[in-house]
């Protein structure tokens, strides 16, 4: 008799498991206590990815943003927001040059987000880039163009990465678009304690896990289908990362927050909202759970 798959045993996201894990702040902190993060994207087409997840990311509660974008961008990128420390990158692309030119003007950073806005011609650039800081203490971000196989090895127990299931598919040769909320699970997990990286599948319904949990999220609307949310969710988890919380609690609390700015949005003004909106409800839907030490 064949014996019955057992089931994967998943949690649900909700305000309880958020208020276990959100990170406490420190009364008398100073500047960089609270995250420094640096995000490097852009290129000739896209230049509103990077800026999207950076601004996230300072809505989240970090203390230091930096961001590295060719420097054709570095006026438009400046003029958008006063905020933004931006560090100007040769080229029209994140080249093998551009690479060795960051790491020498490298901030102090606790996490890096790489891929939003890049393109395909970045792949070489970020080996050099990765391969050159294998041995520093950063954690690392994967989102869009950062997302391919061969990065992968290079961020090993340092990272959280954030695909569709597009994304997923190039990553690891799995195809989730037909199966069921449980057999994506099933296949995040493998996947994740195999590459030991913490994965969030975005959907419908979330999928996160580290190898060893995992966590279904349900906040969030179908108005999320608008260019740049994952941007918008990409710039949060690397937030949560720098504030040296287990990359499990990072992609979670990115996940459950990008969600419930989305579902603002949504109540604010119908589908007719941009990733800018979502990110306008980031400090409204987080700010209950702020508390000090």
């Amino acid at each position: 008799m064949k014996a019955m798959r057992k089931a994967v045993q998943f949690k649900k996201v909700d305000e309880k498991v958020v208020k276990e894990i959100y990170p406490t702040r420190k009364k008398f902190s100073r500047k960089g206590q609270n995250g420094r993060v640096l995000v490097v994207g852009g290129s000739w087409l896209y230049h509103g990815a990077p800026v999207l997840a950076s601004l996230a990311a300072q809505r989240t509660g970090i203390d230091l943003l930096y961001l590295a974008v060719p420097k054709p961008l570095v006026p438009s990128v400046r003029a958008i927001s006063p905020d933004l420390i931006v560090i100007p990158l040769p080229d029209f692309k994140f080249t093998k040059g551009s690479a060795r030119r960051l790491i020498k003007k490298m901030p102090e950073v606790d996490s890096i987000l790489l891929g939003p806005g890049m393109g395909r011609e970045a792949l070489e650039g970020l080996k050099i880039f990765l391969q050159e800081l294998k041995d520093s203490s950063h954690s690392y971000t994967l989102d869009a163009d950062a997302l391919r196989p061969e990065l992968i090895p290079l961020v090993r127990g340092k990272a959280i990465i954030t695909p569709h299931t597009g994304e997923f598919k190039r990553l690891f040769k799995e195809d989730l678009s037909n199966l069921d909320f449980t057999e994506r699970a099933e296949k995040v997990i493998k996947k994740a304690k195999e590459e030991d990286v913490t994965i969030l599948l975005k959907g419908p319904i979330d999928v996160i896990s580290n190898g060893e949990e995992v966590y279904a999220n349900e906040t969030g609307n179908s108005g999320m289908s608008t260019g740049g949310t994952g941007d918008v969710l990409s710039g949060m988890t690397v937030a949560f990362q720098s504030k040296h919380i287990p990359h499990i609690h990072a992609a979670i609390l990115a996940a459950y927050f990008n969600g419930l700015a989305g579902d603002r949005a949504k109540e604010k003004y119908g589908f007719h909202f941009t990733a800018s909106m979502v990110i306008d409800e980031i400090p409204f839907v987080m700010k209950e759970f702020d508390r000090e030490e």
